[in-house]
């Protein structure tokens, strides 16, 4: 029957009782393979883990810069490993590190989730936060703004009302 049809005749299932074939163009069956597994390549999600390391002296100017640029590695989706490098007498207040790190998780907030609780190892102290998922639902909502119109619709004189 595949002679005739001028295909091929493909087991599908060796092991089973009896075994299983398939009369199918085997050259396109393979080219049909190749495309999916190259679009699931194509869309799969490849994570990054970019690091920030931090002094436990650090400045409030620098600190909030590097808030910054953490913040801007989670919105793009990336992993960050916080490290904080202890020297000399620091090593001896590694809780000063550890407030560090629970206040810039606690500053950075709904962006962001701790992978990896703060852990001392040697002379330096990580902690690992990850993007915030966020639901389908507040991807599809889109800020209400109020028209000119209502704005305009409403008298002057309730401002005093509301407050």
């Amino acid at each position: 029957m595949a002679l005739e049809a001028d295909l091929d005749l493909v087991e599908v299932s060796p092991e089973s009782n009896p075994p299983v074939c398939k009369i199918m163009d085997f050259g396109k069956f393979k080219y049909e393979a190749a495309l999916k597994a190259r679009e699931a390549r194509k869309n799969q999600v490849n994570t990054v883990i970019k690091e920030m390391k931090l002094r436990p002296k650090i400045d409030q100017h620098d600190y909030d810069t590097k808030k910054g640029h953490v913040e801007r590695f989670l919105s793009q989706g990336d992993k960050v490993k916080i490290t904080i490098m202890f020297r000399g007498r620091e090593q001896s207040r590694p809780e000063l590190g550890y407030k560090l790190l629970q206040r810039l998780a606690q500053d950075i907030g709904d962006n962001a989730i701790v992978e990896s609780a703060p852990l001392q190892d040697g002379r330096n102290m990580t902690m690992v936060l990850g993007p915030a998922r966020r639901k389908s639902s507040e991807k599809s909502k889109t800020p209400k703004t109020t028209s000119s119109v209502e704005a305009e619709v409403q008298p002057a004189g309730d401002e005093d009302a509301k407050e």
